[in-house]
């Protein structure tokens, strides 16, 4: 066998999936391209709406609120971006990793459920802070605003990315955390906003797979914590910054995902992947169920019930029905059975002590309990003073046992359903039991969107009187409750009215 002391210097072209995306931004038109365009557009208002109530909710919490502002006491940024629900104007950098922070920090906002999961809406803090600086810069330089037209079509475009990457490909198999896909989509989506050509929208995508990844870690116990909650501001953060490196004309790395031994697929994708290690090298690489076009937004999944890991919004409502049924007995309880499917089981299935609010809204114990006592689960159930004036709760988590129904499993993956399926038993101490109570599809999914919808709707107005009066929420909603208005109005002038002064 002969060896070589030299390797080949030919620069490739760039990897098909990096042109894949590429062009996708580039060249997709969702309004000729895709038969339910007319639905993309108007879940995206939803999905815009919803993302902000869920980032204003959060300014409520300190350990959110002390993540933001700008890096430097009182410094100044001419047309900075600005950060909803506060008085905050910060470069695009800070201001995506605020937006981003504040929108995932109650676990409230949208969820995508695959081989990988995540939460798409995410994208939006990348998405919001360059479109108001790059709108109010175009003004100031006489030059047209972007419009919000142009927020919603990236949006469309970075759930699509997120999501259809995470069909068949599972990060979380090899211990990678779901933000990746964020910092992916928010690179490309981004880089069309700024109107990069297609080398450099290429270039940019290779820096977001070579960047290095997040871990897993912090999601999972016994190291679950609160960086969960701000990981995906640091993701779409990350995005808005290698796009700005790839502006000032930074060389990109062509063969990012399949350079032998250094690149993504070896290095982090292939090798600690058992699954993958079995298949030839040339299938050692990402799959893709379909094209992207828009299929994601049309199909996301709302929070709209609880903000609770989505794997266990079913149980939840499952929870709160059974809860007139028990309130009186739960002295008598003997055993509570859940039943679920794989994946909650791999995530939120946990016993032992509950560390802080973060390792309790990852509990499906835990969020199964605060509604069984209450019938309801609010972000303030999962404090660390309400735990501790509650001690029923764990008293009802030890009496859990948690089953798989290979059943629930398997729709869970199926393309037609994608349903998200958990069901409670009580059995109690003399005996006698409550009937199985079993919920398929949670309020936000798309089975269900016309019920969901005026719970979505409500939800946003909520959401908006906790930092404004009543006069500048009757105009977010009147504005938000119009499509062509909506997509009409300049990203900065949007902006203006969540503008605390």
């Amino acid at each position: 066998m002969t060896m070589s002391n030299v390797e080949s210097n030919v620069r490739p072209e760039y990897d098909d999936e990096i042109q894949k995306i590429a062009d996708y931004v580039l060249n997709y038109s969702i309004d000729n391209d895709s038969p339910n365009s007319a639905d993309a557009w108007n879940t995206a208002r939803y999905c815009l709406m919803d993302t902000l109530g869920c980032g204003l909710l959060a300014l409520r919490f300190p350990e959110c609120t002390k993540h933001l502002g700008p890096d430097c006491a009182d410094q100044i940024t001419p047309n900075g971006a600005r950060v909803p629900g506060t008085s905050h104007r910060l470069d695009p950098i800070k201001a995506a990793f605020d937006i981003g922070c504040m929108v995932r920090w109650l676990d409230y906002n949208d969820t995508w459920l695959a081989a990988e999961w995540g939460h798409p809406s995410d994208n939006l803090g990348g998405i919001l802070a360059v479109a108001d600086y790059i709108s109010q810069k175009n003004v100031s330089q006489g030059r047209a605003a972007l419009t919000m037209r142009d927020v919603l079509e990236a949006m469309i475009m970075a759930h699509e990315i997120q999501g259809v990457m995470a069909l068949e490909n599972s990060f979380n198999r090899v211990g990678l955390d779901h933000v990746l896909l964020v910092k992916l989509a928010s690179t490309a989506v981004v880089a069309k906003l700024y109107e990069l050509p297609r080398e450099r929208i290429m270039a940019a995508i290779s820096q977001a797979f070579v960047d290095g990844q997040a871990l897993r870690t912090y999601r999972h116990a016994p190291n679950a914590g609160s960086r969960k909650s701000w990981a995906a501001g640091d993701a779409t953060s990350r995005a808005v910054r290698l796009v700005d490196i790839t502006r000032r004309g930074e060389m990109g790395v062509p063969g990012a995902l399949t350079a032998p031994q250094w690149g993504f697929y070896d290095v982090l994708f292939s090798h600690t992947n058992k699954d993958l290690a079995l298949k030839p090298e040339s299938e050692r690489r990402f799959t893709f169920q379909r094209d992207f076009g828009s299929y994601v937004m049309e199909n996301i999944l709302f929070k709209i019930s609880f903000p609770a890991e989505f794997h266990a919004q079913t149980a939840c409502e499952a929870a709160v029905i059974l809860h007139p049924r028990i309130e009186d007995r739960i002295d008598d309880i003997e055993k509570i059975v859940l039943t679920t499917h794989e994946s909650a089981i791999r995530i939120i299935s946990k016993e032992g002590a509950l560390n802080n609010p973060a390792d309790r809204d990852h509990c499906l114990q835990y969020m199964v309990a605060v509604p069984l006592l209450t019938g309801d689960l609010m972000a303030e159930h999962y404090e660390d003073d309400y735990h501790e004036q509650h001690p029923r709760i764990d008293v009802l988590r030890r009496k859990m046992v948690v089953v798989e129904d290979e059943d629930y499993s398997k729709d869970y993956h199926d393309p037609s359903k994608r349903s998200i399926a958990n069901a409670i038993q009580i059995f109690f101490k003399d005996g006698s039991s409550t009937d199985k109570v079993a919920v398929e599809y949670p309020l936000g999914h798309k089975r269900r969107r016309e019920a969901g919808i005026p719970i979505l709707e409500a939800k946003f107005m909520a959401s908006l009187a906790t930092r404004f009066v009543e006069s500048r929420c009757d105009e977010i909603v009147e504005l938000c409750a119009d499509q062509a208005r909506l997509e009409q109005t300049p990203v900065h002038e949007f902006m203006d009215l969540f503008v605390i002064n």
